[in-house]
């Protein structure tokens, strides 16, 4: 089991905790778990490919997974993951 820690905007979708459990050897199979528990979060982390959308981060022990093997990404029993929207910008006063 790895913990993996969910963003205010999906937080609705896990009855409201910041910190679930999953399960999976890599993060696509995480991704999966977490589906399965708590249904429609895969839809608002991955594309309809079944991809991590461009604008979703994810971290694996503080590690963004981009520069590892991506949604490939072997995770193990411990392991801490934090998936974190990107936020735009707006505009700022100069």
């Amino acid at each position: 089991m790895v913990k993996v820690r969910i963003p205010s905007p999906l937080q609705k979708l896990t009855d409201n905790q910041v910190l679930v459990t999953g399960k999976g050897g890599t993060i696509k199979e995480l991704i999966d778990d977490l589906e399965r528990q708590f249904p429609g979060i895969k839809g608002r982390i991955c594309d309809e490919d079944g991809h991590i959308r461009r604008f979703v981060n994810i971290y694996i022990n503080e590690e963004d997974i981009r520069f590892l093997n991506g949604e490939e990404t072997a995770i193990k029993s411990g392991d801490e993951i934090s998936i974190i929207p990107a936020i735009a910008g707006g505009e700022t006063d100069v």
